[in-house]
């Protein structure tokens, strides 16, 4: 069974940054595609980013050029630089990871953007 623990989420004011971190519990991360993912009550869970395990990366328009996704391969690693954070932004953020052999998914951590 893979688990993936986010971490790094909290009460960040406008404008600010944060560093959000998702550790995975299995090699096979580093021959998948990770990405992060984003959900407010009552709406369905939004794409953010997501990066191959080559190093590809790709952004929703809402975070491109203020985001940075990036992975440590060989320590399991994922992690989403977020700056420039805008309340919008505020919601539970989850990371995934997906290959032939499965699609998982973290518990969640939450990001609050607000003065």
């Amino acid at each position: 069974q893979v688990q993936l623990v986010e971490s790094g989420g909290g009460l960040v004011q406008p404008g600010g940054s944060l560093r959000l971190s998702c550790a995975a519990s299995s090699s096979i991360f580093s021959i998948s595609t990770a990405g992060w993912y984003r959900q407010t009550f009552g709406n369905q869970r939004e794409w953010v980013a997501s990066i191959t395990s080559g190093g590809s990366t790709n952004y929703a328009n809402s975070v491109k050029g203020r985001f940075t996704i990036s992975r440590d391969n060989a320590n399991y690693a994922l992690y989403l630089q977020m700056n420039s954070l805008k309340p919008e932004d505020t919601a539970v953020y989850y990371c995934n990871m997906g290959s032939s052999y499965g699609v998982y998914w973290g518990q969640g951590t939450q990001v609050t953007v607000s003065s």
